[in-house]
């Protein structure tokens, strides 16, 4: 990982409201920074390629995790992913915004965001043949429309690619957000259309990936993976409704000017 790239990407967004937690270097400790509302992936989707990699879901525990590493040298803050040497430093890791059971959030009613990020979910959705509304409810669940989101598992950007799922899916840049939806809206239309369009299924291997999904013969037993389908179906309703709702927002302000 280039290190100053990932200090540019990451170093506005880890200035917002994120739990951190010192560690020195003999006792680094992986910190779980949460958001603050937490207390605790073809370009025809009719024949899409197959993907290498697509085994490799973000909640197998096989996975190493990803440590970002944060320090002040000379009064400068600085990110990397190598600790750095006799300095004290922070160790930051983040997790999946849907994923952790012990989530106190109500899903029925946190705040939607249906304006961010209109023209890459829109084109890509199209594209793919994809319900945008399911494209914002993955996003949402995934990182919460953080676009710098990087997890302890090294999945990155919006839609939280993994790195072999994002070469699949020709991104170069998942930190780009047009780049991350388009990949992450591809892989998504792969999966919906091996499991026939089963959104539920395609939601599953989204998090835990298709191998695990066919090992169990459906949604794997992982108290992750049970949680995120959960509340990647909420989401979907919920963006369906206030899509169409806006849909219908605009189809008034329209006729009024007319």
């Amino acid at each position: 990982m280039n290190t100053s790239l990932l200090s540019a990407r990451l170093a506005g967004w880890l200035a917002g409201s994120v739990a951190l937690f010192l560690a020195s270097v003999s006792d680094a400790q992986t910190v779980y920074a949460q958001t603050h509302h937490e207390v605790g992936q073809v370009d025809n989707a009719a024949s899409p390629p197959k993907p290498n990699s697509f085994s490799d879901g973000k909640a197998e525990k096989a996975k190493p995790n990803l440590r970002v590493y944060k320090y002040n040298k000379d009064g400068v803050v600085s990110f990397s992913d190598r600790a750095p040497m006799s300095t004290r430093y922070e160790v930051v890791t983040y997790s999946c915004f849907a994923c952790n059971p012990a989530s106190k959030v109500d899903w029925y009613s946190i705040k939607l965001n249906t304006h961010a990020y209109t023209y890459p979910i829109d084109a890509a959705a199209r594209k793919h043949a994809v319900d945008p509304a399911l494209v914002r409810a993955v996003i949402h669940a995934e990182s919460a429309f953080r676009e710098s989101v990087i997890s302890r598992k090294g999945a990155v950007g919006l839609m939280q690619l993994m790195p072999a799922t994002a070469r699949d899916m020709g991104v170069k840049d998942s930190l780009s957000p047009t780049q991350n939806i388009h990949g992450g809206v591809k892989y998504l239309a792969y999966l919906l259309k091996l499991y026939g369009g089963n959104v539920t299924l395609a939601s599953a291997a989204y998090n835990a990936g298709p191998g695990a999904v066919k090992r169990h013969d459906g949604i794997p037993p992982y108290a992750e993976t049970e949680a995120y389908v959960k509340r990647v179906r909420i989401l979907h309703k919920r963006y369906q409704d206030a899509l169409a709702e806006v849909d219908v927002a605009k189809a008034s302000h329209q006729a009024s000017n007319l």
